[in-house]
């Protein structure tokens, strides 16, 4: 059977890889599994310079999925650079770095840095809802989406995917926009706007009292979104959103995404990510698949 895929250029040994901020920079995974095993790891949010996020409380449990509000915490590209490249670079799997900006400048220099850097590819994230400036803020219109892509993409050789947000009106749209302003592909979704209220205190549970919902609560939207983003452009897509076991990944590819991501699953446990790689075997072989390219966006519409 083969497993491999080309996304965008990017060669994986499988379709699975982990998603932004769920799995920082792979050190603490790394003591549960070999990380050679992924098809790649997409770092954590990394910006400019160091930030230190919002004010905790920044994560609650909801009905199957969580709420976080982290605010792009991290300690710069600098610092990503120096330490925790060099680590992620002994394993054999791609390295994707997920790419944050207050402003276009901030993104443009951003990724003028990261294109210097032995990565695979940068994840443009236009789409985080926790912070008050920048991602979102470009994401969730054509225009914003447009002239944020263009400019990096002027200073960008390597592969260039981007992060969507699910919090607008038309998903196709905003896809149609990273594709005319030349990104190589797309990944959605990012966590859909939350909030929980503790009843007994009469206030949010989050100090940013709103945050991104995640986990399998949101799956049956980004299996939708994706669906419908396939058919609107035609580069490949990254499939997110509670995927937990094969059987969900399988649901995304078959919905038209060419790879996935693990987020909260790995929150749930550790190995979910290569526990899914088996899965997608398993599904293989139980169907006679030769090939996982073969599924990609071939669910059977009614």
């Amino acid at each position: 059977m083969n497993t491999k895929i080309n996304f965008a250029g990017i060669e994986m040994k499988n379709p699975v890889t982990v998603a932004s901020g769920t799995f920082g920079y792979g050190r603490e995974f790394s003591d549960f599994f070999d990380l050679s095993k992924l098809g790649g790891i997409i770092t954590k949010g990394t910006s400019l310079k160091p930030r230190s996020g919002n004010k905790p409380p920044r994560v609650c449990e909801t009905a199957s999925g969580m709420l976080n509000s982290i605010g792009l915490q991290n300690p710069g590209v600098e610092y990503f650079a120096q330490n925790d490249l060099p680590f992620l670079r002994k394993f054999d799997t791609a390295v994707i770095v997920n790419a944050c900006g207050s402003s276009i400048d901030e993104y443009v220099e951003l990724c003028k840095v990261l294109n210097t850097l032995d990565i695979d590819g940068v994840e443009l994230n236009l789409s985080c809802p926790n912070v008050k400036a920048g991602c979102m803020a470009f994401g969730n219109t054509y225009e914003g989406v447009k002239e944020v892509t263009s400019q990096v993409r002027k200073v960008l050789d390597k592969p260039l995917i981007v992060k969507l947000t699910p919090n607008v009106t038309n998903i196709a749209e905003i896809a149609k926009a990273v594709e005319d302003a030349g990104a190589d592909g797309v990944s959605l979704i990012n966590t859909l706007l939350g909030m929980k209220i503790d009843i007994h205190k009469r206030k949010p549970v989050l100090a940013n009292n709103t945050g991104g919902l995640s986990g399998p609560a949101i799956k049956p939207v980004a299996v939708r979104m994706v669906y419908q983003v396939a058919q609107a452009v035609n580069i490949p897509i990254i499939g997110m959103g509670g995927i937990v076991n094969g059987e969900d990944a399988i649901e995304f590819m078959l919905a038209g995404a060419k790879a996935v991501s693990i987020g909260a699953g790995n929150f749930i446990k550790p190995t979910t990510s290569i526990e899914t790689i088996s899965q997608i075997e398993d599904y293989m072989k139980k169907y006679n698949i030769q090939d996982i390219n073969e599924i990609i966006g071939k669910v059977e519409m009614n």
